[in-house]
C-alpha cells in the first residue's frame, strides 16, 4: 500500500489517487474516440497505484506505472499524450533560465542587460528592479501566456516580440501620445489628488511634468507632448502680470513692455523647471520619462505667438545643455525634441524663421531636434475621408494611422467633432520580423522568399493578436491617469478599454529589420542601387503594407507598418543568424544588421542622396517618423 510519494525537491506528501484519476483525465482532451479513457478506467489504474506493494513511490515511479497501465488498457494514443506532456514539463523545468537571468543581471556578467535599452542604466537600483520584475514576467509570458511556436520563433530570432517583459500584466500598451489639453483645461486625478486647472504657464509646466512621469509609469513605451497644449497658459500669465502693473498707475506702454518682461522670465523658468524635473525624476521602469515635446505652430492659431515663445526657449535651453554631475554642459537624453517645418517658419521671410534658425544650430550642437515636413505629412497621412493630417510621432519614434473622429470613444472633454484625433491615442504593442532570416532561409529561391515570408507574416500576425487580446477586457481602474482622468480617456470606473481598441483609435505594429541584408542575399545589390535591388525592395515593404491592410479590414483593428527602432534586437537577430546560417560574407558577417529600411552605415553614400534614396521606402513605412522634407 502506497501512503506517502517523494517529489522532485525530496519532500514528501501524501498519497493522492484522485490526483492520478484526474491527470489521466485531463490527458483525455489530447486524443480522440475509443482512445480516450473512461471515468472508471482512470480511478482503476489509480487505485492499482495507490494498491502496489510499496510504501513510498516517487513522482516519476507513479508516471512510469501510469504509462505501463495505459498501455495495457491498449489506450496508446493517450499514454503517448500522457508521456508527450511529461517531457513539455521536464523540457519546461531544464529550460526555465530565470534563477541564471537574475543572477548575471544583478553580478552584471551579461552584457545585454547593458544594451537592452539605451535609455537604461542596469547598474542602478531602480533599473535592476524593473529587470528583475521583467525577468518574472518574460518567464511567466514565455512558459504560460504565449504559443509555443512563437516562443521559439522569438528566440531563434525568426521575429521579435517586443517586451515580453511587460506582457504578463494584461493592462500595459506600448506608447501614445498624451491629451495634455483636455487635462490641463478640465483637470485631472494624480494618485487621488485633483489637480485643477492652473493659471500661469508655470504652473502648468510643472503639472504638465507630473503628469507625464504617471503617464510614463504606466505604460512601457515613449510618451509624446506638444507645447501647444501649454500656449493657452502663457496668455494667462502674461495678463496676470500686465493687470499687476495696470493696478500700480503705469502707463499702458510700460505695463505691456514690463508684462511681457515678466512672461518671458516666466517661460524661462518654467521650461527649465519642466526640462529639469523630466531629467531628475525615475518612473517606474527604472528611468527619466521616456518623452518626446512637439513644437508645431500649425497645431494651434489663436495662440501661436505665445507657442512660439516657448519654442525658443526650449530650443535656446537645449543648445546650452544641462550640467552632469561634473558640471560639465552635456546632452540630455529627454525630452527628444520634435520641430515641424511649415510654411510659418521654412522661408527667410516667413515670420518665423528665427525659430528654424534656431532649431538648425541647436541640431548642430545637440543632433536634436528631430524634423517632420508638414508639407510631406500632408500627401502621405490622408485619413479616412481623403483628407491629409500633420501630427507628432509617439515617444518610440512611430506614427499612429491617421484617424478622423467619428464620435468620441475616449469620452474626451474636449472632443470636437469632425477633427483630426491624435492626442489620446496609443500603440497596443510591436512585433517584428527578421527579414534577413526569410531571405537566407529561402536559399536564394524566389518561389521559396515569397512563401517563408507569407508563413512568417501570419506568424507576426498571430503574435500581434496576442498583444490585442491581452488588452481587452482591460477595466479603466488598472491606470486611471490613462483611462479614467484624461491622459487617454475619460471612461467610468469599471469601464474596459474595448472601445479603444478598435476602429482604428489604436494601433498595432508590424516592425521589420534587415531590409538591406534582405535584398543584398536576394539579389546582390542594395535596395538603394535604383535597379533590381531597389524595386526587389519596394516589393518586400508593399507586402508589409498589404498585409497589414489585409488584417485590418478583417478584424476592424489598425495593423500598421513600423520602421523599427530596435536597439538590441539588431544584436540579437545577427547573432542568431550566426547560429542558424553561419558566417555568409556581407550578411551575417557583422553583429548586427541594419535597422529597417536604412541605407547601412558603411555604404559610401552622401546625406541627400541617402534622404532621396530612403524616402521612397517611407512611404511603404508610414509609422517611421523620419519624414523627408523635401522642397521645403
Amino acid at each position: 500500500m502506497v501512503i506517502s510519494v517523494i517529489k522532485r525537491n525530496g519532500n514528501k506528501v501524501d498519497f493522492d489517487k484522485n490526483k492520478i484519476a484526474e491527470a489521466i483525465l485531463k490527458a483525455n482532451k489530447d486524443v480522440q474516440g475509443r482512445q480516450k479513457a473512461s471515468v472508471k478506467l482512470a480511478k482503476e489504474i489509480a487505485r492499482n497505484i495507490e494498491n502496489f506493494d510499496k510504501q513510498k513511490l516517487t513522482v516519476e515511479e507513479i508516471q512510469d506505472m501510469v504509462e505501463k497501465e495505459l498501455m495495457s488498457a491498449e489506450k496508446y494514443d493517450l499514454a503517448k499524450a500522457y508521456i508527450l506532456y511529461r517531457e513539455k514539463r521536464a523540457m519546461i523545468r531544464q529550460s526555465n533560465t530565470t534563477d541564471i537571468s537574475i543572477k548575471e543581471l544583478i553580478d552584471g556578467t551579461n552584457d545585454y542587460w547593458n544594451t537592452e535599452n539605451s535609455n537604461k542604466n542596469a547598474k542602478v537600483v531602480t533599473t535592476q528592479r524593473d529587470y528583475l520584475a521583467g525577468i518574472t514576467s518574460t518567464d511567466i509570458t514565455r512558459r504560460f501566456l504565449l504559443p509555443e511556436d512563437v516562443v521559439k520563433a522569438h528566440d531563434e530570432g525568426i521575429i521579435h516580440f517586443h517586451d515580453a517583459d511587460y506582457f504578463a500584466q494584461n493592462a500595459l500598451h506600448n506608447c501614445e501620445l498624451v491629451n495634455l489639453n483636455d487635462m490641463l483645461q478640465n483637470g485631472t486625478v494624480i494618485n487621488g489628488v485633483m489637480i485643477e486647472k492652473p493659471h500661469r504657464f508655470i504652473t502648468a509646466a510643472t503639472i504638465a511634468t507630473q503628469i507625464i512621469l504617471a503617464v510614463t509609469s504606466s505604460s512601457y513605451g515613449g510618451c509624446t507632448v506638444t507645447l501647444s497644449h501649454l500656449a493657452p497658459f502663457v496668455r494667462d500669465s502674461y495678463n496676470r502680470f500686465l493687470k499687476r502693473y495696470q493696478d500700480r498707475g503705469l502707463s499702458e506702454e510700460q505695463c505691456k513692455e514690463f508684462a511681457m518682461q515678466d512672461t518671458k522670465k516666466e517661460i524661462a523658468d518654467g521650461v527649465q523647471t519642466f526640462n529639469y524635473q523630466v531629467n531628475s525624476m525615475t518612473n517606474t521602469n527604472g528611468q527619466a520619462p521616456f518623452l518626446s515635446v512637439c513644437m508645431y505652430l500649425g497645431e494651434i492659431e489663436e495662440y501661436k505667438d505665445e507657442l512660439a515663445m516657448i519654442i525658443e526657449e526650449f530650443l535656446k535651453q537645449r543648445i546650452l545643455g544641462f550640467k552632469n554631475e561634473k558640471g560639465v554642459y552635456v546632452t540630455p537624453a529627454f525630452p527628444k525634441l520634435l520641430y515641424v517645418l511649415e510654411e510659418d517658419n521654412i522661408h527667410e521671410d516667413s515670420k518665423y524663421w528665427y525659430l528654424t534658425e534656431l532649431a538648425a544650430k541647436c541640431t548642430a550642437k545637440r543632433m536634436v531636434p528631430d524634423y517632420i515636413s508638414e508639407k510631406i505629412m500632408l500627401e502621405n497621412k490622408i485619413n479616412q475621408w481623403g483628407e491629409g493630417d500633420c501630427y507628432p510621432c509617439m515617444g518610440c519614434r512611430s506614427f499612429l494611422t491617421p484617424w478622423k473622429t467619428e464620435g468620441n470613444p475616449s469620452k474626451a472633454l474636449d472632443y470636437v467633432e469632425g477633427k483630426g484625433k491624435y492626442y489620446g491615442r496609443f500603440n497596443q504593442g510591436v512585433v517584428t520580423i527578421n527579414l534577413v532570416d526569410v531571405a537566407l532561409s529561402s536559399e536564394k529561391d524566389m518561389d521559396e522568399f515569397w512563401k517563408i515570408y507569407e508563413e512568417r507574416l501570419e506568424l507576426c500576425h498571430r503574435a500581434l493578436q496576442e498583444r490585442h487580446k491581452r488588452l481587452e477586457g482591460t477595466a479603466s481602474d488598472a491606470a486611471p491617469i490613462l483611462w479614467q482622468n484624461g491622459a487617454l480617456a475619460r471612461l467610468d470606473k469599471g469601464e474596459t478599454i474595448d472601445a479603444l481598441l478598435h476602429n482604428g483609435y489604436s494601433t498595432l505594429s508590424l516592425g521589420y529589420a534587415g531590409l538591406y541584408e534582405c535584398v543584398k542575399y536576394m539579389t546582390g545589390h542594395s535596395h538603394t542601387d535604383n535597379g533590381e535591388g531597389k524595386e526587389f525592395g519596394l516589393k518586400v515593404m508593399q507586402k508589409l503594407n498589404d498585409k497589414c491592410n489585409e488584417w485590418k479590414a478583417a478584424e476592424n483593428i489598425d495593423y500598421s507598418v513600423y520602421g523599427t527602432p530596435i536597439e538590441s534586437t539588431t544584436y540579437k537577430f545577427a547573432k542568431c543568424l550566426k547560429n542558424r546560417f553561419g558566417i555568409v560574407g556581407g550578411i551575417t558577417d557583422r553583429d548586427y544588421i541594419t535597422n529597417s529600411y536604412h541605407v547601412p552605415v558603411f555604404e559610401e553614400i552622401d546625406a541627400f542622396e541617402k534622404l532621396k534614396l530612403e524616402s521612397e521606402f517611407q512611404r511603404l513605412s508610414p509609422r517611421r517618423s523620419y519624414i523627408l522634407c523635401r522642397n521645403t
